[in-house]
């Protein structure tokens, strides 16, 4: 800037300072005549007030001049590139203050004017989101430049399958101002399988006016990359788990469970296979006759016959069509009933009749009600077992060589009953019922 100024006026003198146009972060420059109207040698000082004053420098300060010469200053204008330096007019004062006669100090004034420059500066977080369909984003913005600006957003993408939004669309900053945007990205359609889709993006941030007031200190704006990983719903672990319990299914089906019902369909058969006849059964047909005679409640034996000496009978397995065993004895069957009340013990009998010795086969113990306590079952003075109630309904044992029990000595069956079951009926019973029944072969000792 080269205008100047001067004075005819006693003592200091100076012309109106010319208005100055200034770009923030550049320097403009004016000058100031100042001339000597006394009569006497004075010194001037010279000090920038206003706004501007803390970015503007007069050079030199101080003068000192003769009667009725004069000297040039330099104004100098250095404003930052500053949000704190608005665009627009700024006044500007030159204070002249002579040493000698100080009642005459003048303030030259002026109008200085601020150009406008924009600068926004954006920042986007996170700049990787990852998502089934959506991901959220923040975006900051802060205006850096010297007037208000309003703001614009936009996204972009090569494709076209993301959506943006943001939240709010626009926004007015004052300079210094910052904001924080909301950007939403949608895809239209999930990945149901198979890797992560990497989705790139851009914003942009645009400021109205840019395109119409276009100007050569504008920064230019690069825009923001970020991206959006769309993630498949369901991962890949997860088909490998799928595939795993689909290989154990058809393992199971075409290799495990035949082996199984094969197992099952031999341990089955075995079961239902034929026990072996007990040692007393098998004696030489025709040897001896049975002449003895049950007398349990439940006796099941037939009167003995005359021996033949020879199998005979349906069944042609060494036992007489009377029920008469070719080993000098017959089969046998007694059943020992006992019914106890709750909290009792009691106990039944089944006495081996004089001249006679029972071979006892097998023993069938039945607890129908389910009940529960405890029973236990002696041959003559020899414990066989002792069970508790609650832990069956039906229990056999067999022995393929029989237990003797000599004349006079029981079969003995006591039951101690602790709480009684329900039977078929569905009603509760009033007390504890078992029922033993003993199997065997009843010979005589008498020739």
């Amino acid at each position: 800037m080269t205008p100047s100024a001067a004075s005819s006026s006693p003592g200091a003198a100076g012309l109106d300072i010319p208005e100055v146009t200034v770009a923030p972060g550049d320097t403009a420059a004016t000058t100031l005549t100042v001339r000597n109207d006394s009569d006497i040698v004075e010194a001037y000082g010279l000090e920038v007030v206003g706004d501007c004053a803390s970015w503007t420098t007069v050079t030199p300060a101080r003068v000192s001049l003769y009667p009725g010469t004069s000297e040039t200053v330099t104004i100098r204008l250095e404003p930052p590139r500053s949000p704190e330096v608005r665009a627009g007019e700024m006044p500007l004062g030159v204070r002249v203050l002579p040493a000698e006669h100080p009642e005459s100090v003048k303030v030259l004034e002026t109008t200085v004017h601020v150009e406008r420059f924009r600068e926004l500066r954006t920042e986007l977080a996170p700049r990787r989101r990852r998502g089934w369909l959506r991901g959220r984003y923040r975006l900051a913005v802060r205006n850096q430049g010297n007037a208000p600006a309003e703001v614009g957003f936009t996204a972009g993408q090569p494709g076209e399958e993301l959506g943006f939004a943001f939240s709010p669309a626009e926004r007015t900053l004052e300079p210094g101002e910052s904001a924080e945007i909301g950007l939403r990205v949608r895809t239209g359609k999930p990945v149901w399988f198979g890797a992560p889709v990497v989705w790139p993006f851009t914003v942009d941030t645009t400021e109205s006016g840019d395109q119409e007031e276009p100007r050569e200190d504008h920064a230019v704006r690069v825009p923001l990359d970020a991206e959006f990983v769309q993630i498949p719903v369901f991962p890949r672990w997860l088909l490998v788990l799928l595939a795993a319990l689909l290989a154990l299914l058809l393992a199971w089906f075409t290799l495990v469970r035949p082996a199984v019902r094969s197992a099952a369909k031999e341990a089955a058969h075995e079961a239902v296979q034929p026990r072996p006849t007990p040692a007393g059964e098998q004696g030489a047909a025709g040897q001896r006759t049975g002449t003895g005679t049950g007398t349990g409640a439940g006796s099941s034996t037939r009167p003995g016959g005359q021996g033949t000496g020879a199998p005979s009978g349906p069944g042609g397995d060494g036992s007489t069509g009377d029920g008469t065993s070719a080993g000098g004895g017959r089969q046998s069957s007694q059943t020992i009933d006992v019914q106890t009340s709750v909290g009792e013990t009691k106990t039944g009998t089944y006495q081996v009749p004089a001249d006679s010795v029972f071979g006892v086969t097998d023993i069938v113990v039945a607890n129908f009600q389910g009940d529960e306590g405890l029973l236990t079952i002696t041959f003559g003075d020899r414990k066989i077992t002792t069970i508790a109630l609650e832990t069956f309904r039906n229990q056999d044992y067999h022995w393929v060589t029989p237990i003797k029990i000599p004349e006079n000595d029981a079969v003995t069956v006591e039951v101690t009953c602790e709480k009684p079951g329900t039977p078929a009926t569905g009603r509760r019973a009033r007390g504890c019922h078992e029922v033993l029944n003993v199997s065997g072969v009843l010979s005589s000792t008498t020739p």
